[in-house]
C-alpha cells in the first residue's frame, strides 16, 4: 500500500464517479483519453432513423424532468408513462420534501466535501431524494435507453447513490433505492435498513482506489468495448486483433 503522501502525488486521476468508475473498469485508456487528456469525444454520425444521439437524448429527457419536478417546463412526452410518479414528486418538492441534482463530494475517507473541493475523491449527482420521514429517504435515478443487459451497472450505481447518502446523513435508518425506466415503463424498487448499504464501503472504496492511484492505463479491447468507445476511429492508437491491442501503423 502506498503512503499517503505517495498516493497523493501519484494520483493521476483525481476524483471519480460512477460513470468515471464504468469507463475505467471497461477500459483504462479509453478512461485516460477522455480524463487525463482531456480529448473531447469525437462528433459521431447519427444512427439510422435517429434524431439525437443516445446521451443527447438523455440528457435532455432528464432536464426536462428536473424542469417539471420544480414546475418550469411540462413533462416530455418519453416520460408520459411516469406521469403519476412525477406528479407526486412534484406536490412533495413544493412541500420542501425532494432533493433534485443535489451535487455531493467526499473525500478518499467518505467524508463530506465540496463537489468542487481540492479534496474531492467521489463526485454522487442523484436525479431525485425524496424525505418520507426524518428517519427514511427515497433516492430515485431515471434510465433512459435499454433495461436489458445494464441492470447490473444500474444495481451498482444506486448501491453507490445509498451509500453515499449514510456517508452523508448517518442517522437515516431506512433508504430505499428506484430506478425508473422511462422508455420500458418499468420500475424497480429495493429498501434497506441503511448499516445495510454500508456493507458496499469497502468494495467501493478499493474500486475507486485503483482506479485514483492508477499509474499506467493499459488498452482493454474486445469487441464489445471498442463497439461502443467514442475514441475508436482515429483518436485511439490502438486496434484489436482477437483480444490483442495492436497500435495502428505510423503511432
Amino acid at each position: 500500500m502506498l503512503s499517503e503522501r505517495d498516493w497523493d502525488l501519484s494520483m493521476t486521476i483525481k476524483s471519480w464517479s460512477y460513470s468515471r468508475l464504468t469507463d475505467f473498469e471497461t477500459c483504462a485508456y479509453r478512461a485516460k483519453l477522455k480524463i487525463v487528456d482531456k480529448i473531447p469525444e469525437p462528433e459521431r454520425p447519427l444512427p439510422e432513423g435517429k434524431t439525437e444521439h443516445a446521451n443527447d437524448r438523455g440528457t435532455r429527457i432528464h432536464e426536462l424532468c428536473e424542469g417539471f419536478v420544480r414546475g418550469l417546463n411540462p413533462l416530455p412526452p418519453e416520460a408520459e408513462k411516469f406521469r403519476d410518479e412525477f406528479e407526486s414528486l412534484a406536490t412533495k418538492f413544493t412541500k420542501g420534501l425532494v432533493s433534485l441534482e443535489g451535487e455531493w463530494g467526499f473525500t478518499k475517507e467518505w467524508n463530506v466535501t465540496d463537489f468542487f473541493a481540492k479534496d474531492v475523491w467521489l463526485r454522487v449527482k442523484c436525479d431525485a431524494v425524496v424525505f418520507l420521514s426524518p428517519k427514511h429517504v427515497l433516492v430515485i435515478d431515471y434510465k433512459t435507453g435499454r433495461k436489458f443487459g445494464n441492470e447490473i451497472k444500474h444495481g451498482e450505481q444506486v448501491q453507490l447513490y445509498a451509500l453515499a447518502l449514510m456517508c452523508k446523513m448517518p442517522e437515516i435508518e431506512t433508504v430505499d433505492v428506484e430506478l425508473w425506466y422511462l422508455d420500458q415503463n418499468e420500475l424497480t424498487h429495493e429498501t434497506k435498513p441503511g448499516s445495510k448499504w454500508l456493507y458496499q464501503l469497502k468494495p467501493f472504496t478499493n474500486r475507486g482506489l485503483k482506479m485514483t492511484m492508477a499509474k499506467e492505463f493499459p488498452p482493454s479491447p474486445s469487441k464489445y468495448a471498442c463497439q461502443y468507445c467514442p475514441y475508436k476511429d482515429g483518436v485511439c492508437e490502438f486496434v484489436f486483433k482477437g483480444d490483442v491491442p495492436v497500435r495502428r501503423k505510423g503511432q
